[in-house]
């Protein structure tokens, strides 16, 4: 139990489903490095204020890319007793301000419990009026970050947003030694970073699907291409990893393995080319880069967006999708009035139906020479790999970090 009055703790949490929401705490975590927390009762002028302190709520599936942060200790909370444990949590932690991205239950729930919250939503262009009960709209500070573009479901979820503070992309701070890039892509690959997140999800009944009809395909597309080294990162244990690099004619040095979010924005870096399922914290990273990006099909109603948004800004036909007989995204996209859940079930529904049938192995194929095709796209000349991001700006991990920190002051955040 934590007693000193002092303290400054903040609770930090993030949805559990994928792995964009602890990458964005490791921004935010990585911007506060340092910074001393605003003075929890008044004391001598030249005593400083004690550096922050972290617990975490939730966030089981992400807490191996966070472990490189000093966040004291972690607890699970069940989706039915987070009120009542939630309570007990603040009060013996002294929990003075709280850091949520993306769980809208969580936030509502900190809030509800007295504890002035800073909310970050990286996908206000998702929302319609089928989400408006699932979003905490009354969040002491609403962290929105900028979008390519807001479509006009969204714009009266986001008016009725008590407390709206618009930032940058809230991505993480690039290695000090990268590699000046060239204003376009090579002409061949040599090595590549396929990045498939953290792919679990709440509502997702087999998370296997997704990587067993993608991983082969891209692998043999790598090797088609003449790429000579590779690793999968995401979310693979590692005899599973095993089982679909060898049913696969892989590139002869294909590692696997799980990174760190500072290790794998180091191999980012340094890779030649980046293959990934369209998360956005991935994509604007990337972009942060200039490192040329291929869309892997989506694994979920926010990666179509990610994805469109991608293609459109660089001005390449870098993105795979699937098969129309796997998923058509415009009926996954008509469902959104109805809620992001029934979008979902389509599009968990399509690809578990694809991986079932005769294993995968036609609509591998046909990925396949997908991603070959878009990577033959991608060395195409004059390619501007940091469109997207530079659309919507790099500062927002400094930017709610600020935020935070007023809230733990009691005054507003900076415009």
């Amino acid at each position: 139990m934590h007693t000193d009055s002092a303290s400054q703790t903040v609770a930090v949490a993030g949805a559990e489903f994928g792995w964009g929401s602890s990458g964005k705490l490791s921004a935010i975590l990585s911007a506060l490095h340092g910074r001393p927390a605003p003075p929890g009762r008044p004391g001598p002028p030249d005593h400083p204020a004690p550096p922050l302190r972290f617990i975490g709520l939730g966030s089981a599936l992400g807490r191996p890319l966070l472990s490189e942060y000093p966040v004291d200790r972690w607890y699970d909370l069940s989706a039915d007793g987070t009120p009542d444990t939630l309570a007990e949590i603040v009060r013996s932690e002294g929990v003075r301000a709280a850091l949520v991205v993306l769980d809208g239950s969580a936030a509502k729930a900190l809030q509800a419990a007295g504890v002035p919250t800073v909310f970050v939503d990286s996908l206000p262009f998702m929302w319609s009026a089928g989400d408006r009960s699932a979003l905490p709209l009354d969040a002491t500070v609403y962290c929105a970050q900028k979008c390519a573009e807001l479509p006009p479901e969204c714009l009266d979820v986001l008016a009725s947003v008590r407390a709206l503070h618009w930032v940058d992309a809230v991505i993480g701070t690039p290695p000090a030694a990268v590699l000046d890039r060239p204003p376009s892509a090579p002409r061949q690959y040599r090595s590549a970073l396929v990045s498939l997140g953290g792919l679990r999800a709440p509502r997702l009944a087999d998370w296997t699907n997704y990587p067993r009809l993608v991983v082969p395909a891209v692998l043999e597309a790598l090797a088609a291409h003449g790429v000579h080294e590779v690793h999968v990162a995401g979310n693979l244990p590692a005899e599973f990893a095993g089982r679909l690099v060898d049913a696969a004619v892989a590139p002869p040095r294909t590692t696997t393995g799980s990174l760190t979010h500072g290790d794998f924005l180091d191999r980012l870096a340094h890779c030649d080319v980046l293959l990934t399922s369209p998360g956005l914290t991935t994509l604007l990273e990337a972009g942060s880069l200039g490192v040329p990006t291929v869309c892997l099909p989506p694994q979920n109603l926010s990666q179509i967006f990610n994805g469109r948004f991608h293609s459109q800004a660089v001005g390449a036909e870098v993105r795979v999708v699937w098969p129309k007989d796997v998923l058509v995204e415009e009926e996954a996209l008509s469902l959104r009035s109805h809620g992001e859940d029934r979008a979902l079930e389509l599009i968990y529904g399509g690809i578990g139906a694809a991986a079932q049938a005769a294993d995968g192995r036609g609509t591998t194929r046909a990925l396949r020479d997908a991603v070959l095709g878009a990577l033959r796209h991608s060395t195409a000349e004059g390619v501007d790999w940091g469109a997207l991001t530079t659309t919507v700006g790099t500062g927002g991990a400094a930017q709610v970090a600020d935020a935070l920190l007023a809230t733990l002051r009691g005054t507003s955040p900076p415009s």
